[in-house]
């Protein structure tokens, strides 16, 4: 009888996960060597940093999503990162129709939302992670850059991490672990994070990021992504040919340089999710305005002035209009298709 019962039950699962597989229901998002797998095949990051915020707001909001996912279509984008959980299954079933994947992003100390300080990460993990929109869940955002979150010492943030990791690989085996570390993570961060297995780096070396693909192959054997690089349309300064003030040939130049550097190396690079969808006018000053300025870690690095104007980071305005950068990403991401 228990032998019968067994069998039964087996044969149920397996009916159950072929009429998940066969409604689309679940991908299995995996790593193999230097790879980012979808269902075993290789899957190539044509992404973009998303957080809209509308003017005059603060916050997040989503009142623009069928636009932003037209022309996120229209450009190629096949990948979309967020910094905070979507807790809003409409949403992320929006982006799934448009065939756009999520990497979620999960903060240490969001005052217990769904934050890993307080293991809340979990109760979102478990609630999406059969979601076909999922692709890779995202521990922190540049920490190594604030040791001063973590009492001083990074340690304590890897440590963290990792156990996060491990806890997500036990609830969810079929979404990989993904960080976004500031630059090259050093020996320190990769020997105490064996449970990442995609490494997110914010690369912002002006132009061209070409140094990095052989400091990585020496650093690990993991698959690695760019989950932040760009550039912004605000020159604070004249340089490199490049005009003080509102500038989009600026931003579409380095955008183009970085974007060939990738995909000239995609034995060691999975991709990139460029920063970032729309201007936020939220970030350096008045929200009801476009402001100059604001500040950002390893900002010396941003083309061509070496100065972050937090608000002009869009590929498209605040208005959904296309800059110049726009045709340069949709080139590069419909060239790779």
């Amino acid at each position: 009888m228990y032998f019968r019962k067994k069998t039964l039950l087996l044969i149920l699962f397996s009916i159950i996960i072929m009429g998940c597989q066969q409604n689309g229901n679940l991908e299995i998002v995996s790593v193999k060597e230097r790879q980012i797998l979808v269902n075993n095949t290789p899957y190539s990051i044509k992404g973009i940093c998303y957080h809209p915020v509308a003017k005059g707001s603060m916050k997040r909001s989503f009142e623009t999503l069928e636009q932003d996912l037209n022309l996120m279509l229209e450009a190629g984008i096949n990948t979309i990162r967020v910094y905070a959980p979507i807790d809003n299954k409409t949403v992320l079933d929006n982006i799934h129709k448009f065939k756009i994947k999520v990497i979620i992003g999960f903060g240490y100390n969001q005052d217990g939302y769904f934050d890993i300080k307080s293991g809340s990460y979990v109760n979102y993990i478990n609630k999406y992670k059969s979601h076909p929109a999922i692709l890779m869940w995202e521990l922190g955002n540049e920490y190594n850059y604030h040791p001063e979150w973590f009492g001083g010492d990074l340690k304590n943030w890897y440590k963290a991490m990792n156990d996060a990791a491990a806890v997500i690989h036990q609830i969810d085996p079929s979404h990989p672990t993904t960080t976004a570390h500031g630059d090259l993570p050093n020996n320190q961060a990769l020997t105490l994070s064996p449970n990442i297995d995609v490494w997110g780096i914010n690369i912002y070396r002006w132009d061209n990021p070409g140094t990095i693909y052989n400091q990585w192959k020496k650093a690990s054997h993991k698959p690695m992504y760019f989950s932040e690089a760009g550039g912004d349309s605000y020159m604070t300064i004249e340089k490199d040919g490049f005009s003080q003030g509102i500038n989009e040939e600026a931003q579409a130049s380095a955008n183009n340089n970085i974007l060939k550097s990738v995909f000239n190396n995609t034995d060691v690079c999975s991709g990139v999710t460029m920063f970032s969808f729309t201007d936020g006018w939220w970030k350096a000053g008045n929200p009801d305005q476009q402001d100059i300025g604001g500040w950002a870690p390893n900002s010396s690095g941003v083309p061509y002035d070496g100065s972050p104007n937090e608000e002009y980071w869009g590929i498209v305005d605040i208005d959904r209009n296309k800059k110049k950068t726009f045709e340069v990403i949709k080139k590069h991401y419909l060239k790779t298709n």
